[in-house]
């Protein structure tokens, strides 16, 4: 089977091509191919199929520890330009049906990908998250030897944002799982560490859910960069600088007030192959 891997700022993807819609992909398969020393290796597997209704296309996503994931940011820029190299879409404006709806992507002349995220959630039952409230931006997380707070929220998938003053000094790999597997969160959640620089500019180091420290994600960005507007002040245009690399958002609503996150990054191909799926069974 012929695979391409790609990656956003650093989110890594092995893609595949599936123009009859016949691929069936298990946990473990997934699993096995996204391991990093004895399989490809990626945060996760992307599987392109034909769309249906007003979607042109079908993006199934699995993380790489075989769970499944309602939407991926960084992923779908990826698969613009990977569905119009397979020869799946000539278009530059593609509609994309995702477990959390359909997603509008742009192809843009300077090669970045742009993308319409959808509105953020706020409601503690759509995200979900238990949290008494009309919002959970202030929710309270107690930990073993902490209590963190949280502004929680739903793009698609569930996200905890947390403000810290050093990034470099904090221990992802603790809080992140911890939060991550939170009984908080019935469907576990991504956790995104904040620092604001400026009104313009925000830094950021995420634990992805099913995936773990990562380069890169892109709705988590479009959480941090929501999240920075409503309880930091910052714009309604700002860069996400993460470990990958650099995303720019654009969200200039409210949380009483809809409106969509507009989320615009770079596409990299890495390098194209095959393998053999009986091996990964």
């Amino acid at each position: 089977m012929r695979f391409t891997k790609y990656h956003g700022i650093g989110n890594d993807f092995i893609m595949l091509a599936d123009p009859k819609d016949s691929l069936q992909m298990s946990g473990e398969f997934v699993r096995r191919l996204c391991d990093r020393h004895f399989g490809i290796g990626g945060d996760g597997v992307i599987r392109v199929a034909p769309g249906t209704g007003a979607a042109a296309l079908l993006m199934d996503y699995v993380n790489s520890d075989g769970s499944i994931g309602e939407m991926c940011g960084n992923g779908i820029r990826c698969l613009a330009i990977f569905a119009r190299e397979e020869g799946m879409s000539d278009a530059d404006e593609i509609e994309v049906d995702t477990r959390s709806g359909i997603k509008r992507v742009w192809i843009l002349e300077d090669g970045r990908v742009r993308v319409d995220m959808g509105a953020p959630i706020f409601l503690p039952a759509g995200i979900p998250v238990r949290w008494d409230g009309p919002d959970a931006l202030h929710a309270k997380v107690e930990l073993q030897d902490q209590v963190v707070e949280a502004a929680c929220l739903s793009m698609g998938n569930p996200h905890a944002a947390l403000f810290v003053d050093d990034l470099d000094a904090v221990p992802v790999g603790v809080i992140g799982p911890a939060i991550e597997h939170h009984e908080m969160f019935p469907n576990k959640t991504n956790v995104e560490f904040v620092t604001v620089e400026s009104p313009d500019r925000v830094r950021m180091r995420v634990w992805e859910r099913g995936a773990g420290e990562t380069l890169a994600c892109g709705t988590g960005a479009c959480a941090a960069a929501v999240a920075s507007r409503l309880l930091r002040d910052t714009d309604g245009r700002v860069v996400v600088a993460l470990p990958g690399g650099e995303l720019e958002l654009e969200w200039t609503g409210g949380v009483a007030s809809a409106a969509p996150v507009l989320m615009t990054g770079p596409v990299t191909k890495s390098f194209v192959g095959e393998f053999d799926p009986k091996e990964y069974e």
